[in-house]
């Protein structure tokens, strides 16, 4: 398991929608191992790509993941010094009641804050039975007023990020960290383009993550009027159907995972066909699933300029938007085998029959 400590970094890192810049540096440095400077493009939201050509008349394949996690921001602070928030993409309050977050100051300081929670012993019987709302939340940081939680720094608008260690499971492959919705896609993005260093394709990789997602897929669709691709593909996460009580048609450990459908893209077709094709020929284990609601960036990519074929490749993750998600490392590897497998694959001719049906 030769990635742990890429993984682990990239689910330690503060990043939520809006404030990605610690993710981005980061990769930035990893794509700079592979291409020039001159090779790496940005948006204007911060979103960063990076170009590798096999073919300089071969189609152009984009390959992204989002940088982004969910989280908060702060509105304001109280008189006796607790954080008031906004939620920034999408919380389900249960989840958040008695965690650990972090405040990242303009500065840099780090403040360690802990969301308040009321004891059932004092709750009324009717408030046991309801979901405590976010409006009704605040963070204690530990401190007596508000001014003393100003002189740490600390403003609206500040980003407030989930806190959770990475650690491996009981089966070393399952693998526990925040984040990995979706630094996980980052990784297998970074990954693939890493593994064609040395290698012919024949085509321009372009390889990279967006910003934003979280809040509306902002960054994809930048970055593919960007790029303008031939192909898109979103690596992102999924949710598998492993849990008691479910039916299992999607476990982790069992493979990548394709959409057939999401709430923002209908996969394409022909593009799936090609990549369960080479999943098939490789013997790379992959499922296929659909999301009845939710969407990744492929939902704002193949609406881009002029249009591309989409998918979203995704990573099943348990537990999704809250601290705590569990991936396993086979499937973040065998996504990296049949994505690479894949990019060889995507020569013009294959493209345009792709695109147009030839």
């Amino acid at each position: 398991m030769k990635d742990l400590k890429l993984l682990k970094d990239l689910s330690e890192l503060h990043g939520i929608s809006g404030h990605e810049r610690l993710v981005k540096e980061y990769l930035e440095k990893e794509y700079l191992k592979v291409v020039p400077k001159e090779n790496i493009m940005y948006d204007g939201l911060g979103s960063i790509v990076a170009k590798k050509v096999g073919d300089p008349n071969g189609p152009k394949v984009l390959m992204v993941g989002h940088m982004d996690e969910i989280g908060l921001m702060v509105t304001r602070i109280t008189k006796e010094g607790y954080i008031k928030f906004q939620t920034i993409g999408g919380w389900w309050s249960q989840v958040m009641l008695s965690q650990k977050f972090e405040i990242l100051t303009s500065e840099g300081k780090k403040i360690t804050a802990v969301m308040g929670s009321i004891p059932p012993h004092v709750l009324p019987r009717e408030l046991l039975a309801k979901p405590f709302e976010t409006k009704n939340m605040f963070l204690d940081i530990g401190v007596d007023s508000k001014e003393e939680a100003e002189k740490l720094g600390i403003k609206p608008g500040d980003p407030i990020a989930p806190v959770m260690e990475f650690e491996q499971l009981a089966n070393k492959k399952y693998l526990l960290g925040k984040a990995w919705d979706n630094r996980v896609g980052c990784a297998m993005a970074l990954k693939v383009f890493q593994n064609l260093k040395d290698e012919d394709h024949p085509n321009i990789l372009y390889s990279g993550s967006t910003v934003q997602e979280e809040v509306g897929l902002r960054g994809a669709r930048t970055i593919g009027n960007l790029v303008q691709p031939d192909i898109s593909i979103a690596t992102d996460t999924t949710i598998p159907s492993d849990l008691p009580e479910n039916d299992n048609y999607v476990r982790i450990g069992n493979g990548p995972v394709l959409l057939i459908y999401d709430g923002a893209t209908i996969g394409h077709k022909a593009l799936r066909e090609l990549i369960i094709k080479t999943a098939e020929e490789e013997k790379i284990p992959y499922q296929v699933d659909h999301l009845s609601s939710g969407g990744t960036d492929a939902g704002a990519l193949h609406t881009s300029h002029y249009g591309s074929p989409a998918i979203s490749f995704c990573i099943a993750t348990r537990y999704i938007h809250s601290h705590s998600g569990v991936i396993h490392y086979d499937d973040y590897e065998n996504g990296v085998k049949l994505l690479t497998a894949v990019i060889k694959k995507l020569d013009r001719k294959t493209v345009d029959e792709l695109k147009y049906g030839k």
